[in-house]
């Protein structure tokens, strides 16, 4: 139940982002052809005023279509309410109003969280430790932890609750440098383990290159007043927001170490059934943070991407014309394929390390 939960909010993502796509044009009057989330085949579908929509089987991305005058019958090419034809400010807002969409349902999710739940107010602490952050390139990332990994013995040893168990992992660290340690790890996908193998840094201290905190329950009390809610939902909202343009800043200037740490859709949804298993505040921090990612991913300039797309508008501004037709189409392939052929080595590797699965494999 709560991995369709998980599945449920990345569906839901997916189609605000491109609904953002399609309301912008739509209200532009720019003609759109089809209206699609997820890839593939299609699943259901159904047309109305001239518009296809479609819920396709790959529930990893979407599209909004526009007529193409030279595949399409009945067409006109220089049909102003064509996309290609419409002004650069016009074509521009389109393609920015699926990140706008993402970014404003994550503050909406992060207001809902206060509404219902109201705003933090400490942890009840449970068996082990959660852990908050992981350096590039130090032991633990190349044991695998990530972020959100809930950690609950060392060698066997219970670590306990609270502090306590923060304490006894540190110690488990820095008087085994050099040796192994196995880490038993607990959530969405069973029992796990991973072996680190701590380090001496500059000063001699052992380290594993995490950053930890108890494991727990968050507790919620009521809003005082529309101050309070208004001021928490945004911190949180800039707080994840900054996150995770830092996530992607790290991922450009440590690559290599970061590359280990990135996960795909079924990581996502790992992570997402974890956090349902907590309530419904956590799954609702989960569909901000999410949401937030995707707006961010897609502002990055690369082909396929809505960054991209609005790159080749940089262009055509600063040229006064477009990229050949004929370009603009082998970028956008080439950048489709390498996007697609990511998301599929991900999803792999991110199968492959779910306990059932290595079960499977195993039995």
């Amino acid at each position: 139940m709560h991995i369709l939960a998980a599945l449920a909010v990345l569906g839901l993502l997916i189609a605000i982002h491109e609904t953002g796509h399609f309301l912008a044009a739509a209200g532009q009057g720019i003609r759109v052809s089809s209206f699609s989330i997820g890839l593939g085949p299609m699943l259901v579908g159904w047309r109305r005023r001239g518009i296809q929509f479609a819920l396709r089987a790959i529930p990893i991305g979407g599209y909004v279509a526009f007529p193409d005058p030279e595949s399409e019958e009945g067409i006109h090419p220089q049909d102003p309410d064509l996309f290609q034809n419409r002004p650069l400010h016009q074509r521009a807002l389109v393609i920015a109003a699926g990140v706008l969409a993402n970014l404003i349902f994550a503050w909406i999710a992060l207001l809902a969280q206060g509404a219902v739940y109201g705003v933090p107010d400490g942890i009840t602490a449970a068996a082990g430790i959660v852990v908050t952050g992981v350096s590039p390139g130090s032991p633990a990332a190349v044991a695998g932890l990530q972020p959100g990994d809930h950690v609950v013995a060392v060698n066997g040893q219970p670590l306990g609750e609270g502090n306590e168990a923060v304490k006894t992992l540190i110690t488990a660290v820095q008087t085994r440098p050099g040796a192994p340690l196995i880490l038993q790890l607990e959530g969405g996908a069973g029992p796990q383990e991973r072996q680190v193998t701590p380090r001496l840094d500059e000063q001699g201290t052992s380290r594993i290159g995490t950053q930890l905190q108890p494991y727990g329950t968050s507790r919620y009390r009521p809003v005082e007043d529309v101050g309070e809610w208004l001021t928490t939902a945004s911190r949180g909202f800039w707080t994840i927001t900054a996150n995770t343009l830092a996530g992607y800043g790290q991922l450009l200037t440590h690559f290599q170490a970061t590359a280990r740490q990135l996960g795909g859709p079924v990581r996502i949804v790992e992570v997402g059934a974890r956090l349902a298993q907590q309530g419904g505040a956590s799954l609702l921090l989960f569909t901000a943070l999410i949401s937030i990612n995707l707006a961010v991913l897609n502002a990055l300039p690369l082909p396929a991407l809505d960054g991209g797309q609005m790159l080749l508008l940089l262009w055509e501004g600063l040229r006064g014309q477009p990229l050949p037709e004929r370009w603009t189409q082998a970028v956008n392939r080439l950048g489709f394929a390498l996007l697609l052929g990511l998301v599929g080595v991900l999803m792999v590797r991110d199968t492959s390390q779910l306990n059932i699965f290595k079960t499977w494999l195993s039995g």
